[in-house]
This record gives structure tokens, C-alpha cells and sequence, in this order.
């Protein structure tokens, strides 16, 4: 499989020393689980534009995306066809308002990564961010 084409892509905005987590509303087996919010990288489609195009369509703000976290075994398993890849990333310009996506989004510290009810895949993840917001 290839990352690139099987991939869905997160961005972990950090202000602060605090994590954005989004919660979504559809599809309906996912509603009300929350997610470093992005979405799926498109044929073609560099990661890291995929991530600022994604941030812009569900949250209505545009990001820098800088280094990826990763875990002991690289990306995050989602399902037999896709992989998550999470990215540090950094607002510019926009409001972080939740689009159609989302109903919710909150400010999580590291120590407080585990009070939302995560995908399980960002929920694997959580680990690795806790230890890039150390290194922050």
C-alpha cells in the first residue's frame, strides 16, 4: 500500500502548549468521535498540500504545516486502505470555525488528551503528540 495514495492526513495545531481536537458530525459511524482534524490526500496530491487544503474547506483557516509525527512504526493504521499521517502545523490566517464536518472543537493539553473520546487511530497517536509537545 502507499502512503501517499492510502493516506488521510491530521493537523495537530499547537498554541500555546494546547492541541486543537475537532469532533465530528458525519459520516454517521464516526459523529461524536473527536480527531486532529484534515482529511483524505487525493491521487496525486502531496500530503502537506492535502493537510492545507483540508484545514481551509473544514475549519475555514490556512496553516503552515511543518514536521510530521510519527509513531515507533510510522503511520497510524486507519483501515486496510488508509493510514493516518499527523503534521504539526501552525494557523496564519482564519478563525478555526467548525465547518459541516464538526460541530465542536476544543483545547486539549497533553495531560488532557484522554478527556475527548477519540477515532481510534488519533487515539493510538496520542502517545507521539504528547511527545512532540514536549519537544515544542
Amino acid at each position: 500500500m502507499s502512503i501517499e495514495s492510502a493516506a488521510v492526513v491530521g493537523a495537530v495545531i499547537v498554541v500555546e502548549g494546547q492541541v486543537l481536537a475537532a469532533r465530528r458530525t458525519r459520516p454517521a459511524d464516526l459523529a461524536g468521535y473527536w480527531e486532529f482534524p484534515g482529511g483524505k490526500v487525493e491521487v496525486g496530491e502531496d500530503p502537506r498540500v492535502a493537510l492545507v487544503r483540508e484545514i481551509r474547506e473544514e475549519l475555514a483557516a490556512t496553516v503552515i504545516v511543518a514536521d510530521e509525527i510519527t509513531g515507533d512504526d510510522g503511520p497510524w493504521i486507519i483501515s486496510e486502505k488508509y493510514v493516518l499521517r499527523l503534521f504539526l502545523a501552525t494557523v496564519v490566517s482564519g478563525s478555526l470555525v467548525p465547518g459541516p464536518d464538526h460541530d465542536e472543537i476544543r483545547w486539549l493539553d497533553g495531560a488532557s488528551l484522554e478527556a475527548v473520546d477519540w477515532l481510534p487511530s488519533d487515539r493510538a497517536a496520542l502517545g507521539a503528540v504528547r511527545g512532540a509537545l514536549r519537544s515544542i
